[in-house]
């Protein structure tokens, strides 16, 4: 088997509007939709799923996905102008990495990050 991508599936209240923060708030573009209650949302190679069903009875928000980025300055000042719920402010981080979180609208943690560059 050779793997070829990977997709974070967060639970939220509403796929709708979750839709719409996505790609309003954070530049992501609807890559599918199955109904009402699951949507898939693409930002370049990175790839998440909005599932707004209960078959797992998964409780909504407390996901979280991390996306490696090239760059975070301008995609954070982007997004912050469109009111982005920030929950970290871009800093390097020890671990080699310069990064800022943020949460959707149920509370589901998005990191974006870059490697320092040396």
């Amino acid at each position: 088997m050779k793997t070829h991508g990977t997709a974070s599936v967060f639970q939220v209240s509403s796929v709708g509007d979750s839709l719409k923060y996505y790609k309003d708030v954070l530049g992501f573009t609807e890559d599918f939709r199955f109904g009402d209650n699951y949507a898939g949302v693409r930002h370049g190679e990175a790839a998440l799923h909005l599932c707004g069903h209960s078959v797992h009875e998964r409780p909504v928000g407390g996901g979280s996905a991390f996306i490696f980025c090239d760059e975070v300055e301008a995609y954070y000042e982007a997004i912050k102008k469109k009111e982005a719920v920030v929950k970290l402010v871009p800093e390097d981080r020890p671990y080699g990495m310069r990064d800022f979180t943020v949460t959707d609208l149920d509370g589901n943690h998005l990191g974006f990050g870059c490697e320092i560059k040396k």
